[in-house]
């Protein structure tokens, strides 16, 4: 894996997320509650505070938690919630030590079909359903990791040109889409609500 991704709009950040699995992984996981970019630069903000070229997930997994925590709260903090981001970094640290030997790469590494590798992305802590299929929608369309039926298995994150999610975004302009189709779901959601209460 070793491609140019540009999800954090930060060219250390996005070097990273195109070369280690574990801070694609890392990145994907810290993708709520804050902008996307946000998201995707913790992993490069992560390893620079280790003092690391590289994310290793069994570095991360060994880290005392208290001062992983702390150390994804120095401002500027990883995320809005430092605290319970750090958790559940390690949690999928710790996973990916018991499961794949550390390495996130053997996550879909060889897999058979689409659905295996969204089982897969599913059991890893911290991913559901919607968020496995984005993270298999950027694998395929970004990434090179095109098992048979994965378009299928991301649903509608998979189609072409679908500018939902940041599985489509490789630069300003697709990035303007997926928030323009973000925002419009957002106006959608409040119109519905307002609907119900009328």
């Amino acid at each position: 894996m070793d491609v140019t991704l540009h999800l954090a709009q930060d060219p250390a950040a996005d070097e990273l997320l195109g070369r280690s699995p574990l801070a694609a992984l890392v990145g994907m996981l810290l993708d709520q509650q804050v902008p996307m970019e946000w998201a995707f630069k913790g992993p490069r903000t992560i390893a620079d505070r280790l003092g690391a070229r590289d994310l290793d997930a069994h570095d991360i997994a060994a880290q005392d938690p208290e001062d992983f925590a702390a150390l994804l709260s120095e401002k500027p903090a990883v995320h809005r919630y430092p605290g319970s981001m750090a958790q559940r970094i390690q949690q999928l640290c710790h996973y990916l030590v018991e499961h794949y030997d550390g390495n996130a790469e053997l996550v879909w590494k060889g897999v058979p079909d689409g659905r295996e590798l969204l089982r897969r992305l599913e059991d890893l802590p911290g991913f559901g359903k919607q968020k496995a299929q984005i993270f298999l929608a950027l694998l395929g369309k970004q990434l090179g990791v095109r098992p048979e039926g994965w378009r299928e298995a991301a649903g509608s994150y998979g189609e072409p040109d679908a500018f939902r999610s940041v599985a489509d975004i490789t630069g300003p302009e697709s990035l303007s889409k997926v928030r323009a189709h973000k925002q419009e779901l957002k106006a959608a959601a409040k119109r519905a609500k307002a609907g119900e209460k009328a």
